[in-house]
Parts: structure tokens; sequence; C-alpha cells
């Protein structure tokens, strides 16, 4: 039995962080996340989460370290979070119901999907500078 892959992206700019509000299915529409989808083997994380942005957000973007650990969606899927860097296109919703920039502050305050809380102290981290990366090179992005 295969493991499946989800991979999420942390786009920040100017201080904010992109967040993206469900539009389906029922039980998670209205709620934010992280954009993103699933791997398709061959595929690296790192191409999926490109591919994925591509089409949910009409960007390209490089993808960077890893964001906190792991989340088990069940026992067969696992969600990971990367930071991302935006190279070219403007951010339009094509898959959620809107987009949404926001600040550390806003951060706990959101209605999240369920999978994404996990990461909210590291999503307030990354725009505090209190770098909380599991896996990250621990150098500083300032851009």
């Amino acid at each position: 039995m295969s493991n499946l892959i989800v991979v999420a992206g942390a786009l920040i700019e100017h201080g904010a962080l992109l967040v993206a509000q469900r539009a389906r299915p029922p039980e998670l529409a209205g709620l934010w996340e992280l954009p993103g989808g699933k791997v398709t083997p061959p595929e690296s994380d790192e191409t999926a989460l490109a591919r994925e942005l591509n089409e949910e957000l009409g960007i390209d973007v490089t993808v960077g370290p890893r964001i906190g650990a792991d989340v088990a969606l069940s026992a067969t899927t696992t969600l990971r979070a990367y930071a991302v860097t935006r190279t070219r296109g403007a951010v339009t919703a094509h898959d959620h119901r809107a987009l949404r920039w926001v600040r550390a502050d806003e951060i706990p305050s959101l209605p999240w999907v369920p999978a994404d809380r996990a990461w909210l102290p590291d999503l307030v981290g990354l725009l505090t500078g209190n770098n909380l990366t599991q896996s990250g090179s621990g150098t500083d992005t300032d851009g």
C-alpha cells in the first residue's frame, strides 16, 4: 500500500502569508488553508507543489525548505508544507473561494482546516522572524 503525499505552499511576501479559503468539500468550505495538492508519482514534492500552485493560483514558484512536521491525514496520506517564493505571475483564485494576505497576529484567529492548524506556530514564526522550520537551513532569507 503506497503512501499518498499532499503538499502545501507557504508564500510570504511583504510580511504577509497568502492563505486560501476552501470552496469544497462542504465540510471544509469556508475554512482557510495553505494552497497545494496531491503529489502524482513519479513527481517530487517540489515539482507537484509548483504544478499545483500554478494550477490553483496562476503563479510560478521556487520551492524552498520544509515547514513544520508532517501531518498524518490518514493511515496512508501525509501532508507536508514548504516555503515557496513567487517567480512569476499574479495571484488569482482559480480553485478557491477567496485568497487573502494575513499578518502573524491574524493567523491564530482564522478558521483553518484542521490539518493545517499544526503549522500555525511555524507560520507565525516565519512571519515574525522566529524561524521554527523543522528542516530549514537556518539561513536568513530577507529579500
